[in-house]
């Protein structure tokens, strides 16, 4: 069996009791940790990449706690460009903390080091990677074993993706951050991120990444510069990531989704294409 293990990405929980842009970023969150706990339980960890709440307030990481002591697997919870460092740091166990006090660690698996990063900038919405993170970066990765794939995971995305409200706000220190892993790029086997709220899969050189919509709101899809930044309700979802030696595979599912499911076979006696013609609409 594949090794198997959650991405979750921009919660966004605010204080108890309180709506987000119409929605309850608990409730939704409550969702997918039940999906997950349902069909996804043999997981080995979910990582939960940044934006954890949406105003850093303590309530809201106690919320957030409060909501992920739910998941029957363990978690990894990462800070985004909402979220506070301290706040989060006293709030969670599950965040990682190198010897800066960055928000940022490693975990081995059997399939390589999978590294977590710290790209928040608590004076803006934009990414940053200051001089002591990129040295605890270049640090880790020079002293993992030379035949050791590495599988890399942050907030804000190192690269342009084409939304350009987005991209105004992504990684400010993108050519230092591509200088610094550009040694490994052949051993990195993924790069997951959060911070756009979309579901984008590709490659930066030559690592794959993808990206996910939240479990809250998302950002409307649009790549006209000129075009207004618009958030949306579009269907949040979770990702479910497979790993073998030879491939991984993001699958992106959008737990709250109610629409029919129905049987490709038709009923015993039918013909196919009179089923698949006479299907009644719903």
């Amino acid at each position: 069996m594949p090794f198997k293990f959650i991405h979750l990405t921009d919660t966004h929980l605010a204080n108890p009791g309180l709506k987000l842009y119409g929605l309850d970023p608990r409730a939704r969150l409550d969702a997918a940790i039940a999906d997950i706990n349902q069909h996804q339980s043999d997981a080995a960890f979910a990582v939960v990449t940044g934006d954890l709440t949406h105003w850093g307030e303590a309530e809201s990481y106690t919320n957030f706690a409060e909501a992920m002591a739910a998941l029957k697997i363990p978690y990894i919870a990462m800070v985004g460009n909402h979220d506070r460092r301290v706040t989060c740091l006293d709030a969670l166990k599950a965040a990682p903390r190198d010897s800066n006090g960055f928000v940022q660690g490693t975990r081995t698996t059997e399939h390589g080091l999978f590294v977590f990063l710290d790209t928040l900038d608590e004076t803006s919405h934009a990414g940053e990677m200051c001089a002591k993170r990129l040295g605890w970066l270049a640090s880790t990765l020079a002293a993992a074993p030379a035949d050791m794939p590495l599988v890399v995971f942050m907030h804000h995305p190192p690269f342009p993706v084409g939304v350009h409200a987005m991209d105004e706000i992504g990684l400010k220190q993108s050519a230092e951050f591509a200088e610094v892993i550009a040694p490994y790029r052949a051993r990195i086997r993924h790069l997951f991120f959060g911070h756009v709220h979309r579901p984008i899969f590709g490659s930066w050189g030559k690592i794959p990444f993808s990206t996910l919509r939240g479990t809250n709101h998302q950002v409307w899809f649009e790549l006209d510069q000129s075009a207004p930044h618009l958030a949306s309700h579009e269907p949040p979802a979770y990702g479910v990531v497979l790993i073998d030696d030879e491939n991984l595979v993001v699958h992106s599912h959008d737990f709250l989704d109610t629409s029919l499911r129905f049987p490709f076979e038709p009923p015993a006696g039918m013909d196919g294409r009179d089923y698949a013609l006479s299907f009644p609409a719903r």
